[in-house]
């Protein structure tokens, strides 16, 4: 009997099968890539409406609202849940709930525990200070690079670039991802001597250095200063018992941490801000994917102005005696100090090359007469 058009000898079968299959695969995997990039193209378009929006990632990640599903937050405040860090945390949190995502705060007083325990997965994410989050990504860690940025519309500006859809793929590094960025105000030199009011008087004298950055004991050695280890939490104490001479330090700190002990009787702060420091929410990408943490950033962005109205309520409790004011030759002078530095550190993978240039475009936005304007090496 000859096998019709519609029987194969059954030897053949399963060849011609595996064939069928191969074709609906090859037609079926460019459907599915067209239909997610189709779906990702919406969460990242910030023009549509918010609910088309979540639900397209949910559709994309296949995360539905389960109010058994509680994701652990962890916030790092030295003053734990009664501190100014867990309070405006809360506040995001109920910005995160509209996107149906049940979430625990969870105050830590260790950076370094809190950090540990990020890893470990015993927390999802984690909102630490940007120095801290260096190790987790590299480009939103450089935000707070010496001298990034002088002043605070600067930062602005760089956050805004950050919560961009267009930035979402650098928010995400070696298993992590950056859920949200927010301004944690200026910092400054705290001294004891007023004397000390350039790097070169700093030599011979006491510099606190974090304990988990060896880099910044090498930088502070290198003005001939001495570098004295002590954690983030320690650091100010030890500067208002005169352990140390040298401290940086927000300037929101200043009546909080009591600063005003180090600083007497004789002491000031440089009218120069060294930085403009961050506080980021490092999330496991495992959790919480990019396309969740978008809608975070986003949430963080919007609430920039709310937080710096905090931060410079305490800024302006600085009593105006301590300033040390710095003639416009020494500010140049520090310019390039803090360029030297940021190239060296550049240099040795310690800075992202990347985020310093969108950096000095932003300063130079600001201000193009800056000499790093005519001839850029950022």
């Amino acid at each position: 009997m000859q096998p019709s058009a519609f029987h194969l000898p059954r030897r053949e079968r399963p060849v011609t099968m595996l064939r069928r299959f191969t074709a609906l695969l090859l037609f079926a995997l460019p459907v599915l890539a067209w239909s997610d990039g189709r779906l990702r193209a919406q969460v990242y378009d910030p023009s549509l409406p918010m609910a088309e929006r979540i639900a397209a990632m949910q559709e994309l990640t296949g995360l539905e609202p389960d109010e058994d599903r509680i994701y652990r937050v962890c916030i790092w405040d030295i003053f734990g849940r009664s501190g100014p860090i867990y309070a405006a945390a809360q506040d995001q949190r109920r910005k995160i709930l509209q996107y149906g995502i049940n979430v625990e705060m969870v105050p830590y007083t260790s950076e370094s525990v809190m950090v540990e325990e990020l890893k470990s997965g015993t927390c999802d994410a984690a909102l630490m200070s940007g120095l801290r989050a260096r190790l987790f990504n590299r480009y939103t860690g450089t935000l707070d690079s010496i001298g990034g940025f002088p002043e605070h519309d600067q930062m602005r500006l760089g956050l805004q670039l950050m919560a961009d859809p267009r930035s979402a793929d650098r928010m995400v590094s070696n298993g992590y991802v950056v859920m949200g960025i927010a301004p944690g105000g200026a910092a400054h030199v705290f001294v004891n001597d007023r004397s000390i009011n350039t790097l070169a008087k700093a030599s011979g004298k006491r510099v606190v250095v974090l304990d988990y950055d060896p880099t910044q004991a090498e930088m502070i050695a290198g003005v001939g200063a001495t570098p004295v280890v002590a954690d983030i939490v320690n650091a100010p104490n030890m500067f208002n018992t005169g352990v140390v001479d040298v401290l940086a330090a927000p300037l929101a700190a200043y009546e909080v941490l009591e600063l005003h002990k180090g600083l007497e009787p004789d002491g000031g702060i440089i009218d120069l801000p060294l930085t403009h420091i961050t506080m980021q929410l490092i999330g496991r990408e495992e959790v919480i994917p990019n396309e969740l943490a978008q809608f975070v950033r986003e949430a963080f962005y919007q609430g920039f102005d709310e937080i710096i109205s905090r931060i410079r309520m305490e800024e302006d409790k600085v009593p105006d005696k301590w300033w040390i004011d710095i003639p416009a030759g020494d500010r140049r002078e520090y310019d390039a100090l803090m360029q030297q530095a940021r190239l060296e550190l550049r240099d040795q993978g310690y800075y992202s090359a990347d985020m310093l240039t969108l950096q000095r475009k932003i300063r130079c936005r600001a201000d193009g007469a800056r000499e790093e304007c005519t001839d850029p090496v950022e």
